[in-house]
């Protein structure tokens, strides 16, 4: 945000945010109120079980907190996951693809095999069916890493195309990250088939649905026997007290998820809608709280007029190497925002083609 906000001129408080895909309508009014009226905690170290929160997130899933790891966001326990999934002979990525992903295997060795996902030939409805994917070898153990909705795409994928794959392959991680998103108990999660397949983990964020990035936390929801050997491998006291006073309070408070839930598909629509009717943006549907778009312009140099003219970021794809300078992706948030940054969207880009534009 700090170069962002360099090169548009102002604060980066000034900024309207596209680029991370954060609920808009958070955090929740008793997450704030858990950290005021416990801040004296801050003396004391972390319960290093965190019993209080993992009981919090069991019931939420119907699980003993047995079956339950937070952890330090959800790009700690991908961390993990990229050191169990190193062990094997390969792991089996969609592209394009979070680059946490690639940061994990790399960091303990890991190689993997990239999918490319037909972005080109977007899917007009969802959920859809996961693309063929390569089977293992009995000598050769293989694992799976992937997230649904997706990221970059906000594709949804059916769960029971994922089924064959929990049989063939050595370790399967779901990163389901924006899942809470489609309401509560999602008809694609996996969360309930944990109990049934040992090598299925799914990892899950709280940051972004009650909109706490700056706390950092997620957990995962995997066997006991995985979990125990993820908490060996970490420091003891990865979630801070704060971040789990807030989450307690945040999971406790079913009328901001309703708000949520009822938020999002009404003004996805709406954004989905008003990028189509700009010539030169194609956005994809998606079942998540972000849109990726194609755009015939160059996207950096659309990024740098929306920064300088209207203090608006945009997420560039440049880091997804299979999307290259021609998409971007953006969060959905308030309908205002969101019309602020269509009519900007709209005045940048009939300056930059005006012909494609009319008078």
């Amino acid at each position: 945000m700090t170069w962002a906000a360099s090169l548009a001129g102002c604060s980066p408080f000034s900024l309207v945010d596209f680029s991370a895909s954060i609920n808009p309508l958070g955090p929740p009014t008793g997450a704030i109120a858990a950290i005021q009226s416990n801040w004296e905690q801050l003396r004391h170290y972390p319960d290093p079980e965190y019993r209080a929160l993992r009981q919090a997130l069991a019931n939420a899933h119907c699980l003993h907190p047995d079956w339950i790891l937070p952890g330090n966001g959800a790009a700690e326990l991908l961390t993990w996951a990229g050191r169990d999934l190193s062990g094997l002979e390969q792991t089996t990525i969609l592209t394009p693809g979070f680059g946490d992903y690639f940061r994990a295997l790399r960091t303990f060795g890991g190689h993997w095999l990239g999918v490319p996902l037909e972005v080109a030939h977007p899917p007009s409805s969802l959920p859809i069916s996961l693309p063929v994917l390569p089977l293992p070898s009995e000598l050769h153990p293989h694992g799976l890493l992937l997230n649904n909705p997706h990221n970059p795409t906000g594709w949804l994928f059916m769960r029971e195309s994922l089924r064959p794959y929990l049989e063939t392959h050595e370790r399967v991680v779901v990163d389901e990250a924006f899942m809470d998103f489609l309401g509560n108990d999602p008809a694609e999660s996996v969360v309930d088939w944990v109990q049934d397949f040992p090598n299925l983990v799914v990892v899950r964020s709280l940051t972004k649905f009650y909109s706490l990035p700056g706390l950092r936390l997620g957990y995962a929801i995997a066997h006991p026997d995985t979990l125990r050997r993820w908490q060996r491998w970490r420091d003891p006291w990865s979630v801070n007290s704060m971040a789990e006073v807030a989450a307690i309070a945040a999971l406790a408070d079913p009328a901001f998820q309703q708000r949520t839930w009822d938020w999002l598909p009404d003004a996805r629509s709406r954004l989905w809608a008003g990028l189509t009717a700009i010539p030169g943006l194609q956005p994809l549907v998606s079942a998540a709280n972000f849109l990726l778009v194609r755009a015939e312009a160059s996207v950096p140099l659309l990024q740098q007029r929306l920064l300088q003219e209207h203090q608006i970021l945009i997420r560039d794809c440049m880091s997804f190497a299979e999307l290259g300078d021609r998409y971007f992706r953006v969060a959905v948030r308030t309908l205002e925002e969101n019309q602020r940054l269509l009519t900007a969207l709209h005045a940048v880009l009939s300056s930059l083609h005006p012909g494609a534009h009319g008078c």
